[in-house]
């Protein structure tokens, strides 16, 4: 008679790995996330070492690797290089991140750029090198997320966006209800401010407090990276928007959600939105929906209110902590913490953030010139609309007034990027999916 088999937990596995084999990850950014994350993987982790960082300004990964515990770390511009210095129990740093994508000794590959078009070179030479790769990057993965999740499954390897994020914060709940048995209806953030025309210059100061990138900052406020966000969660769910822009009701506490988005679009196929200003401030939430009474009076004695619609929330959401979950879940269990199920089902659009004039240049997420919201992908296809993971480096053709969607019209794509092509190939795929699908 056979053992029975041995079935770990992920936490055992990682300790597994601790005793010699560790999961040998590299990172490509050095950014305030980078460097958080690198002080977190660095030496924290059991069974998961941080040996590699690439960022175009080597200075900055040397940095990273400084502030979070100073190993040796030695510049390499190969994979062979990176092999050779990992072998020998040092950390590499590099200006040329395919010398993580083609080094043998690594499994998985972080992408925390916050780019898009660089993001996605990066990407698909690490997928075609069959590395396993985590973004925490929602600009590329709401952007072209679906078409590289197709990719990676060709590969037989996991593209996920990560825990600690709020899609994946999400989802990891969301997946855990439905293990449950019960029904998720709803999903989404804890905002504490949207305000469409912030901008760099409004944010410098917070920006500096936090050793954030201005730019980057003007994204959390403007609503482009809640609309991204939201944008991988609906891909991921299948839910989608109930108006452009979502409703992001004002509620004292994330639990009054329940009973402020509309009941009768949650039932028809789930909604991604957000509670804004709502205690506990930060997180995620799921609301599911309970049409049993014997069962409501349950979660009426548990404290969780007289239904139908019920509200679980996450009350944090730590990027650079929860990340390790997300390597290991990838690595080791083949399975990512939030991909898109097949195609898009919404879109981030660009919106004029101020009047626009013919001959301008945009400069993307978080600028002076855009900001984003979410729609449904069909209404975006139908408007022709710009995504806001596109519009960086366009030049506007026409004047375009404030509060106004940009569309493909309006504008001249730089020419020869990838990021354009990796959207044709995923529009071509979904269109394909879809006619396959038709009786």
């Amino acid at each position: 008679m056979r053992p029975p088999t041995r079935i770990l937990a992920l936490d055992q596995l990682l300790a597994e790995r601790a005793g010699g084999s560790p999961i040998r990850v590299g990172m490509v950014g050095a950014g305030a996330a980078g460097r958080a994350i690198a002080l977190q993987l660095v030496g924290s982790v059991p069974g998961i070492r941080l040996v590699a960082i690439a960022n175009r300004t080597v200075a900055n990964g040397r940095r990273a690797f400084a502030e979070a515990g100073d190993p040796p770390v030695v510049e390499v511009s190969t994979g062979e290089q990176l092999d050779r210095a990992v072998a020998a129990g040092r950390c590499a740093v590099t200006a040329d991140a395919s010398a993580l994508a083609t080094a043998n000794l690594l499994q998985a590959i972080i992408e925390v750029t916050g780019t898009v078009e660089y993001a996605a070179q990066v990407v698909v030479t690490a997928l075609e090198q069959r590395k396993h790769v985590v973004l925490v990057n929602a600009e590329l993965d709401a952007t072209v997320g679906p078409i590289l999740a197709r990719r990676a499954a060709e590969q037989n390897v996991v593209l996920t966006n990560t825990d600690g994020d709020e899609p994946g914060v999400a989802m990891t709940l969301l997946r855990y209800l439905r293990s449950l048995g019960l029904r998720p209806v709803a999903a989404g953030n804890l905002k504490g401010l949207v305000d469409h025309y912030r901008t760099p210059e409004t944010q410098r100061a917070f920006a500096a407090r936090y050793g954030q990138n201005p730019q980057k900052a003007a994204s959390f406020a403007d609503a482009t990276k809640l609309s991204m966000e939201a944008t991988i969660l609906a891909n991921a769910t299948g839910f989608r928007v109930g108006k452009r822009g979502m409703y992001g009701p004002s509620c004292a506490d994330v639990r009054e959600i329940a009973t402020r988005l509309p009941a009768d679009e949650m039932l028809a196929g789930g909604l991604v939105d957000y509670a804004l200003d709502a205690a506990p401030y930060t997180g995620a939430f799921v609301v599911v929906h309970e049409a049993d009474a014997r069962k409501r009076r349950l979660l009426s004695y548990g404290k969780l209110g007289d239904g139908p619609f019920y509200v679980f929330y996450t009350p944090f959401h730590v990027p650079h902590l929860q990340v390790a979950s997300t390597i290991a879940r990838a690595v080791l269990q083949h399975d990512a913490t939030v991909r898109p199920l097949d195609g898009p089902v919404c879109e981030t659009m660009a919106i004029a953030k101020r009047d626009l004039r013919a001959g301008e240049r945009l400069d993307g997420v978080g600028g002076f010139c855009a900001y984003g919201l979410i729609d449904n992908a069909e209404a975006a296809a139908a408007a022709d609309a710009l995504p806001m993971g596109v519009a960086e480096g366009c030049l506007l053709t026409r004047d375009i007034p404030r509060d106004t969607a940009l569309t493909y019209a309006d504008v001249e794509l730089p020419p020869n990027r990838l990021i354009d092509e990796l959207r044709r190939e995923q529009q071509v795929a979904h269109l394909s999916t879809a006619t396959s699908r038709e009786p």
